[in-house]
């Protein structure tokens, strides 16, 4: 079963001239719980490819599918719901709320979902543990080193249990072994609750971890390689 589906996805900003073709013609299916990394220079489509997916922005033409929904027949409110619902997020700018402790941070999105208050202290404390973050639930952002602020973000991306866990950039802002040992959670994440992960990145590291590695330039796919 395929998490994700692209058919003829293209997008392109701005018009006439000025014109720029971000995605070209993507054809690509990723299938559930892959591990997956888009690698490319800048410019080269993968972050829009990602917010595509995603839902946070919309193809100019074509198709995309996550867990056999249509995402670019999709109004606000819909988007809202899928990505509250199926899909975790991981920016590289972390993103947590900074007034918010850890485990506040966690538990959010689960808030929003109406999981019930027991079942919200169970999961996030869980996630926090597996992420190797248990004794530091009441910090918050300010009172924690980088890597342990992406962990956080990770355990926020993932405790809802989601179709697919999206990441942009995740090790943009560590240190070497900060980014391999974030790397060695995702994949074993990955393999503990079976969600699909799509990464994007210019890291070689990261691309190490890929099981699947597609290489993008100037909105097209150039390569794509199992590992």
């Amino acid at each position: 079963m395929s998490t994700v589906t692209c058919k003829q996805l293209c997008k392109t900003f701005g018009e006439g001239e000025l014109a720029v073709h971000a995605l070209s013609d993507i054809n690509i299916e990723f299938e559930s719980g892959s591990f997956v990394c888009l690698s490319g220079p800048s410019g080269s489509g993968k972050t829009t490819l990602l917010n595509m997916i995603g839902g946070l922005d919309t193809p100019t033409s074509g198709e995309i599918s996550v867990a056999d929904r249509r995402v670019d027949q999709m109004n606000k409110a819909e988007l809202a719901n899928m990505r509250l619902r199926h899909i975790g997020f991981v920016f590289q700018a972390y993103n947590l709320i900074p007034v918010l402790t850890a485990k506040e941070n966690v538990e959010f999105v689960m808030q929003l979902q109406g999981v019930s208050t027991s079942e919200r202290d169970q999961r996030t404390m869980k996630i926090l543990e597996e992420v190797g973050l248990k004794g530091m639930e009441d910090r918050r952002p300010a009172e924690m080193s980088g890597g342990q602020q992406q962990r956080v973000a990770v355990a926020r991306a993932i405790v809802s249990s989601p179709d697919l866990v999206l990441a942009d950039e995740p090790t943009a802002n560590l240190d070497s072994v900060t980014a391999e040992n974030l790397m060695e959670l995702l994949r074993e994440l990955n393999e503990i609750h079976g969600a699909t992960f799509i990464i994007s990145t210019h890291d070689k590291l990261v691309m190490s971890y890929a099981k699947r590695l597609i290489k993008m330039h100037d909105g097209k796919i150039v390569k794509d390689m199992p590992q």
